[in-house]
């Protein structure tokens, strides 16, 4: 009797837990959810590229962006189907550890801009996904592509005159619009001034006035993303 209900109860939740799923799978929704979130993840991988602007581009990470996409819309599509496959999801994906340290604070930007769009994708809102891709990628290239004069420079001189010292501040402070002392030293007599500036205009001529200068050996203006250690 007992082997008889046991049986009968796992038959049921056989028929319950893999037949009514197969049952409930659409080919067709899942099919689009997948290629809507493929486009989308090409639109991300198209903004990636457009907007940045760090020391070295990977295209690895910006292709992991569109399997990003795609793979977590295929993750919610089983999720939304069976509340018992989303619960051992949730138990797999919460052992996962990821060890890549992300390097650019607008890379997270883009890892979760993935992710969401995958979600929308899986769970079948895709005016909302659609609708949300170009606003968050235009803000995203509004903000990359502005070019603003007031972007700050590392201005980075080299001089063995101590005399020169003072016409190099001359100089710099007819060309640029602000400027700050960041670091300076000292080695074997030749001294290395570093200087944050925000030009005032996009004439960066005066860098060759500097280095045509009497004891003056180097000069250099480098980008600068706001982090310095000297």
């Amino acid at each position: 009797m007992i082997h008889q209900v046991l049986a009968v109860n796992f038959s049921d939740v056989f028929k319950s837990g893999f037949l009514e799923s197969f049952a409930g799978f659409s080919l067709r929704d899942s099919l689009i959810a997948l290629g809507a979130s493929f486009l989308i993840g090409l639109f991300i991988f198209f903004i990636y590229a457009k907007s940045f602007s760090g020391v070295v581009y990977s295209a690895s990470f910006n292709a992991s962006l569109v399997l990003m996409t795609m793979i977590t819309a295929l993750v919610i599509l089983g999720v939304t189907s069976n509340v018992v496959l989303s619960l051992g999801m949730v138990g797999a994906l919460s052992i996962v550890r990821f060890r890549s340290a992300i390097k650019e604070p607008i890379d997270i930007v883009f890892i979760f801009w993935a992710i969401c769009e995958g979600i929308l994708c899986g769970a079948g809102l895709l005016p909302l996904a659609l609708l949300g891709a170009p606003v968050i990628g235009g803000l995203l290239l509004l903000f990359a592509l502005r070019k603003d004069a007031a972007d700050p420079y590392l201005l980075i001189v080299r001089f063995d005159d101590p005399k020169a010292e003072n016409r190099i501040y001359e100089i710099v402070k007819k060309s640029v619009r602000r400027y700050r002392m960041k670091s300076t030293s000292v080695v074997s007599g030749e001294t290395e001034l570093i200087l944050e500036v925000r030009l005032g205009r996009e004439d960066k001529n005066f860098v060759h006035g500097l280095s045509d200068m009497v004891g003056v050996s180097y000069a250099s203006l480098v980008s600068y993303n706001g982090n310095f250690s000297a």
